[in-house]
């Protein structure tokens, strides 16, 4: 068994840590964006994928992985892990679907609500406490699907029909430009003072220093980590001023790296 995740700001690493581990304590992790990505699922039969949300839909970087890869993807049984605030409609089957296209076998699909991560907005922002509460929740979920696992039964989560209605027409089509590609859109303010923190992290390496400060590309796939990490708060996307650094290690007191 492996786990595969995309994680800006450290739920869905988290998540997807913890049900593979509950599963297989055997079982490795690797980042999407790691170059052994590739290899790791060709010796594996068995995979969590897992991904944060945006606007119903999964990542662009983690659909055009899944497209750019598919003869990977033959045989191989997948169970589709997707984190959210709120809404999700069928966030797992936004990447099921992808992969029965490619001939995988998806065992099911898992929502599994976290902490808000879009650093810039006030929406759905939650104190400390809450967060933690959020947390703990996820936490019995994910303890309580692993069990069902191990009793043969996987969770069906935003696989339906239903959920995919839901999904598409509750926000996927209002939003679809800001989900048909990866975006130009990252601000880097004057507050910027070139530490290169940020250049490492992005996992489309989509930052670079330039002239003592960073300077963004056109290929940010929104995954809020360098956002989310950033000492000054000088990166932003959807909004203008980073409200909070919304990273999982804040809400259980350890440091996470993605």
């Amino acid at each position: 068994m492996l786990g595969v995740y995309l994680s800006g700001t450290g739920n869905t690493k988290h998540c997807v840590e913890k049900l593979t581990g509950l599963l297989d304590v055997t079982a490795k992790m690797v980042p999407l964006e790691e170059p052994r990505v590739i290899e790791q699922i060709k010796n594996n039969d068995t995979i969590i994928f897992g991904y944060p949300i945006q606007f119903s839909n999964a990542p662009y970087i983690v659909r055009d992985f899944i497209k750019k890869n598919y003869r990977i993807w033959e045989k191989k049984k997948i169970l589709c892990v997707a984190t959210m605030g709120a809404f999700s409609g069928d966030g797992a089957g936004c990447t099921a679907r992808l992969f029965k296209r490619y001939g995988a076998l998806v065992l099911g699909g898992v929502h599994i609500k976290m902490p808000d991560a879009v650093c810039d907005s006030k929406l759905l922002k939650k104190g400390i406490e809450q967060n933690k509460e959020i947390l703990r929740q996820a936490d019995k979920k994910i303890e309580n699907i692993a069990e069902q696992i191990k009793q043969g039964t996987y969770p069906q989560e935003g696989l339906s029909l239903i959920a995919h209605m839901a999904g598409l027409f509750g926000q996927r089509l209002w939003f679809y430009r800001k989900t048909t590609g990866y975006t130009d859109k990252l601000k880097i303010s004057d507050d910027c003072t070139g530490c290169g923190l940020c250049v490492p992290l992005c996992p489309m390496k989509n930052i670079l220093i330039k002239d003592g400060r960073a300077v963004a590309g056109n290929r940010c796939t929104m995954c809020y980590r360098c956002i989310s990490h950033c000492p000054q708060k000088a990166i932003t996307l959807l909004g203008d001023v980073v409200v909070e650094q919304c990273r999982y290690d804040r809400y259980v007191g350890t440091e996470v790296d993605g």
